[in-house]
This record gives structure tokens, C-alpha cells and sequence, in this order.
């Protein structure tokens, strides 16, 4: 399997205690230019303590693509203040010159109907088109989460009318029961506008796995995410997949850590 380097982005959850500019200077030595921005990173801020400006001259001056920024949560429990955050992330991703927000589902056992998620993309729908950005709609697959399946999701979507697009994550994928089942004969692989990826070695019961245990791609990975990549591969995926680890051992790693693992996992795709 051999996939472009090109199409290969860095999430900034791998580097949580890195400044903006040493995770891009450690991307480009990867010979890597596409990266994910974040909201919830210790500063708890998108750009830390920089300004738009210069976080925009930053991604230049290294050559990165800024392709999402995560995450707007929970998109599907409309409210003002939802859609006030919603626009604010959308002016900071416009600012920053990022292509894609992405929007997550509520996660907390309450269940939200599918007629409530279609208004909720609907009223957004409007807001990404005003500001030129991109819409990523990412199910989780825990079994408290309200919108689990990257099936329905599309079909939600659809159903919507909006022109968003569904993002695939190996480990959510994992985590959700009938998704092999559904995968087969139900995704619309056209419709697919990134690829979260991950590893899992934890071999406990899938319902007790958390974000805890995710951390970059190994030869034990019980999510199978080089076999998720192949499939999506001959299904004639050719966008980006993006490497999100979230163990908070990460925090710990060095520089030549976060680069070994990179070009580990980037190696196990390429075999």
C-alpha cells in the first residue's frame, strides 16, 4: 500500500506541550505539511497565546496547511450559545487560513433525535457557507454518544441537505458495534472528508476502551487501523488521514519520541 506522504497530516495532539511554532518546525522535518489545530490544548485556546496574524505567518513561513480546527462540541444541542461559539471558531478559522471545522456530537449518555441533529446542521449549514468552511461531522463511537455511526451520520447529512462532509476515525470506528457491518455496503466513500488514525494495545472488553488508551500505530494495534486504512484504500479513498493520538502519556514525550512514532506508524502504512 503505498499512499502519497502528501496526503499524511499531523494532528497537535501528539505535541501537547509544544508552542504552535515547534509543532510546525517538527512537522516539517517529517517532510510533512498538513497539520490539525485544536481548542483544547492547555491554553485552551486555538492559536495559545499567539494572534491570528501571526499563527497565519507562522503556517506560512513553514509551509503547513491548517486543515481543521477541533473541535465545535456538542454540535447537536442547538442553543445561542452554541451557535455563538460555533461563529467564533468559524471567524478564528477563517483568520487562521484553516480549511475545516470539526463538529462532534454530544457524549454524555443523552440521547438526541435524528430530527434534532438535521435542524442542528441546518442551522449551522449557513454560518460554515458565510465564512467559507468546510464542515466535518465526527461520530463517536462510545456507547454514551449520541450520533455513533459514520453511516448514519452521511445519511443525516443527506437528509440535512447541507453540503458537510462525514470524518472517519479508526478508534470511533472500533468502538461501535455494528459499524463493520454497516461499512461494507452503506458508506459513501466519495463523502469522506478525513481520517482520523490511532492505535490501541489495551486488550480490554472495546466498551471499557477510553481516549486514554490511544496512542500511534503498532504491529499490536487491536483497532486493526492499518487494515481500516487498506479497505478505505481500495474503496478509493484518496484524501487526507490525519494521526490523532490522546493518552495523556504523550505530554511526556520528547521531540525525537513524537518523530520516531510518526515515522513508525507512517512506515506500517506504507508496507
Amino acid at each position: 500500500m503505498a499512499i502519497d506522504p502528501t496526503r499524511f497530516c499531523i494532528n497537535r495532539k501528539i505535541a501537547p506541550n509544544l508552542s504552535i511554532e515547534s509543532f510546525f518546525k517538527l512537522v516539517q522535518r517529517l517532510g510533512l505539511h498538513k497539520v490539525e489545530l485544536r481548542n483544547d490544548m492547555p491554553s485552551g485556546k486555538v492559536t495559545d497565546n499567539l494572534s491570528h496574524e501571526q499563527v497565519k505567518a507562522l503556517a506560512q513561513q513553514y509551509g503547513m496547511e491548517i486543515i481543521t480546527i477541533n473541535a465545535l462540541y456538542p454540535f447537536n444541542r442547538m442553543d445561542d450559545e452554541l451557535l455563538a461559539r460555533a461563529e467564533a471558531l468559524l471567524k478564528e478559522a477563517q483568520a487562521i487560513g484553516a480549511r475545516a471545522l470539526v463538529l462532534c456530537p454530544l457524549n454524555d449518555g443523552q440521547p438526541i433525535t435524528a430530527e434534532k441533529t438535521i435542524a442542528a446542521m441546518q442551522k449551522l449549514a449557513p454560518l460554515f457557507a458565510q465564512y467559507g468552511i468546510e464542515g466535518l461531522v465526527e461520530p463517536l463511537g462510545f456507547p454514551q454518544s449520541s450520533l455513533r455511526s459514520a453511516v448514519q451520520t452521511q445519511a443525516l447529512i443527506r437528509d440535512a441537505q447541507v453540503p458537510f462532509h462525514v470524518l472517519i476515525d479508526t478508534f470511533h470506528h472500533h468502538l461501535y458495534e455494528q459499524a463493520e457491518q454497516e461499512f461494507a455496503t452503506g458508506i459513501d466513500i466519495d463523502r469522506i472528508g478525513l481520517v482520523h488514525l490511532s492505535g490501541v494495545e489495551d486488550t480490554r472488553p472495546t466498551a471499557e476502551l477510553t481516549d486514554e488508551e490511544r496512542i500511534m500505530l503498532s504491529r499490536d494495534d487491536v483497532l486493526n487501523s492499518v487494515a481500516q486504512v487498506q479497505r478505505l484504500e481500495q474503496m478509493g479513498y484518496r484524501g487526507v488521514y490525519a494521526f490523532e493520538p490522546f493518552a495523556s502519556t504523550l505530554a511526556n514525550w520528547r521531540e525525537a519520541d513524537i518523530e520516531r512514532e510518526i515515522r513508525q506508524s507512517i512506515e506500517l502504512l506504507q508496507a
